[in-house]
């Protein structure tokens, strides 16, 4: 380990997201010197045979050679920072090991707190990784493409086909054999099966709020009481009022 200024290898094959890396440790961490960058797996072990850096910085999914099949060739050479895009699976595999973890998108402060940890591990013995690169390569969904989420439906509107774009839509609602779709201008339906979106939507932009309702949270207004005690969402450019199931309410609590 150099006695010097740290220096670090950053490797990313998005070219957007390895730059807002590079541009975010200079100003989270500037006494950290970037020596290379490489844009897949198999440039990243020859740059570290060539710089033999103290951090690497890896992306899991990456052309050529995985981060952890990088990982694994590092050894014990050089202190590991993984890049992913799945928080459950990171979470699980890396709070028991010796290496760090970034989620996609970056997050400063999330930067920040994996910037002082390094700090202290590189006044530290390097660690052995074999065990949680096991434990990360058992994780398979680690190693997929993550899906992109559904960003339009092809909807009927009476005896017209219409092209409706996800963000239109105020809510899914199951109806018989069909899913209502409701937009601003009226409804449309579909076939596809509300338990089928729930797979495929944004988590973060449709909510489940009963089991036969999808909500665009952007699109709720707010939530009432009725009589009975019972939430119901209120929408925005709806007169549309729709019932939240009990085991959905948590989903409001700071509304």
């Amino acid at each position: 380990m150099n006695s010097s200024a740290p220096t670090a290898i950053v490797a990313e094959d998005e070219d957007t997201l390895r730059h807002e890396l590079v541009e975010q440790l200079g100003r989270l961490w500037p006494e950290l010197s970037i020596v290379a960058e490489a844009g897949d797996g198999i440039e990243a072990l020859r740059l570290l045979e060539l710089h033999k850096p103290d951090l690497m910085f890896l992306d899991i999914q990456m052309p050529g050679l995985t981060g952890i099949e990088v990982a694994r060739q590092v050894g014990a050479r050089s202190h590991v920072v993984f890049v992913t895009a799945y928080d459950q699976y990171a979470v699980q595999a890396f709070d028991e090991g010796a290496v760090d973890y970034l989620l996609k998108p970056l997050q400063a402060a999330r930067l920040f707190t994996a910037i002082n940890r390094l700090k202290q591990r590189l006044a530290q013995p390097l660690a052995d990784l074999s065990a949680v690169l096991d434990r990360l390569a058992a994780a398979p969904r680690l190693l997929e493409t993550p899906r992109q989420p559904l960003r339009w439906i092809n909807a009927s509107v009476g005896q017209t086909l219409k092209l409706i774009t996800v963000d239109e839509v105020l809510y899914f609602q199951s109806d018989n054999k069909y899913t209502r779709v409701a937009i601003r201008e009226g409804e449309a339906l579909i076939r596809k099966p509300l338990k089928e979106l729930v797979e495929e939507l944004d988590a973060q932009q449709f909510w489940q709020i009963h089991r036969s309702t999808l909500v665009n949270a952007a699109a709720i207004a707010g939530v009432t009481r009725d009589f009975r005690g019972r939430l119901q969402v209120r929408l925005k450019d709806s007169t549309d009022v729709l019932l939240v199931a009990e085991s959905y309410a948590h989903l409001f609590k700071q509304m």
